[in-house]
């Protein structure tokens, strides 16, 4: 009777009909597949359009909407999830029942989270560090080994000698030296070269948006991994046809959110490829694993809840970080940010839209 009693509701096997089941769950890889193609395409193809330059105040607006989304999804479906497996009645209840573990879980994961944004963001600034000794070394070599060029500015006087003579290095700098009444005179002038790295607020940007990128990608992958299971293995249309719509939503704006990190990283072409495409497919081939493991899979089994639950908790800790810490308040607190009133309005407006709709679809899925 225990065992019948959890694995077990009218509702789902009232609405049981696994030939409906598969139509949705075909309907649902091609949905979300597309939507994931779209939101993670169009920062990164639309990056040379002046309305979707990380500059624009189109993009922050739409970059903020992405963020309450992602946050929402952490704090309003991940983690009610996770708490309604760790507490699932077919668990032994202790220690299951005896501690909020999906809590303890997620604020562990946000805070290896944490660690790893630090290291991470550590390691690429010593990469950068050292690309910059690097061209530097070059530069002073080469200067060192080409002969400098001799420019004459003016014109031979009567000894030969040149009235204005001009030396110039590889550096930039220049020495003129000027004859006056049979004197020289030296001039020295310093013309400075950018280098790729002379900025260091944009340098300490792109090393962020590049940690934020990777750990980003991760904390979504790990949750469309989750839910993808969850809807392939599930034969209630009653369960599927809300989460379709929603998981296509949200699909659509955390590949927005993360193509923008991408975008703003300045990845090569092929690493920006990979990363986009590698989340586009996560959930479809999440789905049809779960239809394909459907007909042994007892998704109300204590090892399966367990797995699912700790799996949903770390999700959710990993999304409310980079939520809160990479893409709210890095962005809120940027000086772009307050300096524009204009940038705060919209972002602010679209922040709040967008949290309240992905939250307001709870209500269904």
């Amino acid at each position: 009777m225990a065992s019948i009693s959890c694995t077990e509701s009218p509702e789902l096997e009232a609405c049981w009909d696994e030939k409906a089941a598969f139509i949705l769950k075909t309907v649902a890889i091609a949905s979300i597949l597309l939507a994931g193609i779209v939101g993670v395409s169009v920062p990164l193809v639309g990056k040379n359009c002046r309305i979707l330059r990380s500059d624009s105040s189109f993009f922050s607006g739409v970059k903020a909407f992405a963020a309450g989304v992602i946050l929402a999804t952490g704090f309003v479906h991940i983690l009610p999830d996770a708490t309604s497996a760790l507490s699932n009645p077919c668990l032994p209840k202790f220690p299951w029942s005896s501690f909020p573990f999906s809590g303890f879980v997620a604020m562990i994961a946000a805070l290896f989270t944490l660690l790893a944004d630090f290291v991470c963001t550590q390691y690429y600034e010593r990469k950068q560090e050292k690309q910059i000794q690097i061209s530097e070394f070059e530069a002073d070599d080469l200067d060192s080994v080409v002969v400098p060029l001799v420019v004459k500015d003016g014109g031979l006087d009567e000894e030969g000698v040149g009235n204005g003579i001009r030396i110039v290095g590889i550096d930039g700098q220049s020495q003129t030296y000027i004859r006056e009444n049979g004197q020289t005179h030296e001039h020295l002038e310093s013309h400075s070269h950018k280098h790729a790295f002379d900025d260091d607020d944009d340098t300490d940007g792109v090393v962020r948006y590049a940690v934020v990128s990777q750990v980003l990608e991760l904390g979504i992958v790990s949750h469309s991994i989750i839910i993808g299971l969850s809807l392939g293995v599930s034969q209630s249309p009653c369960t599927i046809r809300p989460l379709l719509g929603a998981l296509s939503f949200h699909q659509f704006f955390e590949g927005f959110a993360l193509a923008g990190c991408i975008s703003q990283a300045r990845f090569g072409t092929l690493r920006s490829t990979l990363m986009a495409g590698f989340f586009a497919v996560t959930a479809p081939i999440s789905v049809g694993i779960g239809m394909g493991v459907s007909s042994f899979y007892d998704h109300s089994s204590p090892k399966a809840l367990i797995i699912e639950g700790i799996l949903d908790s770390v999700s959710a800790g990993i999304l409310i970080y980079m939520a809160l810490v990479d893409l709210i308040a890095a962005e809120f607190l940027s000086k772009k940010m307050r300096s524009n009133l204009g940038v705060q309005m919209v972002s602010f407006v679209s922040l709040f839209i967008g949290a309240g709709l992905m939250a307001s679809l709870a209500a269904w899925a």
